[in-house]
C-alpha cells in the first residue's frame, strides 16, 4: 500500500476511533466493505492479465 494511502486510512480509523459505539460499529462495517470492494476488484483485473 502506498505511504500515501495509508496515512488516509491510519487518520480514517482515528476518526472512526473517536466516534460513539453505534456510530463506530457502523463505520468499521462500511469501511469493510469498501476494503471488501477494493480487493475484489483488483482480484477482477488480477485475473484477466
Amino acid at each position: 500500500m502506498p505511504e500515501e494511502r495509508e496515512d488516509a486510512l491510519v487518520s480514517r480509523l482515528k476518526l472512526i476511533e473517536d466516534q460513539p459505539l453505534a456510530e463506530r460499529a457502523e463505520a468499521y462495517n462500511h469501511l469493510h466493505d469498501e476494503l471488501r470492494e477494493t480487493l475484489d476488484a483488483a482480484d477482477r483485473q488480477g485475473g484477466r492479465g
